[in-house]
């Protein structure tokens, strides 16, 4: 028997004003759509703004629906949305933000794991690392180099051969 220890890196700066210019505006996207998301539900808001490479933005932000299960979460909206509008455009860089009406989100908020395998998806397709950058309401914010920072046994289409 072996154990093996998985690790990972990821760069914690202050708050948002300490991000590098281009993560501030794009985690600003992010801040805007998160608030028209649609979440009457469990009060939580989470926006999205995906950086493609040729420098569009695309935006995406929860949409909750009363069948749980049908509700869609910001960074796929996003991601999605990206892949529809810009299809073969690579995916550089998602800011990511959430907030509550019940309490202060004061901790970087990350993606579920349907999200960490669509993005790993898109990550595997495009041939290149999608870097992600966290944030709730206030606080800290996190950046990842690559996703499978936060997903490193993804399940991908090696599997289906």
């Amino acid at each position: 028997m072996k154990k093996r220890q998985i690790a990972f890196e990821l760069t914690v700066f202050d708050s948002l004003k300490d991000l590098p210019v281009e993560d501030q505006q794009l985690m600003r996207e992010a801040i805007k759509a998160r608030g028209d998301a649609y979440a009457p539900y469990s009060n939580f808001q989470v926006g999205a703004a995906v950086l493609l490479e040729n420098g569009s933005i695309v935006i995406g932000n929860n949409q909750e629906n009363a069948s749980y299960p049908s509700g869609l979460c910001a960074e796929r909206v996003a991601v999605f949305q990206a892949g529809a509008k810009y299809p073969g455009v690579a995916i550089r860089t998602i800011a990511i933000t959430a907030t509550s009406k019940n309490y202060a989100v004061d901790t970087p908020a990350a993606p579920c794991g349907n999200c960490r395998q669509s993005i790993a998806e898109y990550e595997q397709k495009q041939h290149s690392p999608i870097a992600l950058v966290l944030m709730g309401e206030t606080g800290e914010v996190f950046k990842c180099d690559s996703l499978v920072d936060i997903l490193p046994l993804a399940f991908d289409n090696s599997f289906l051969k």
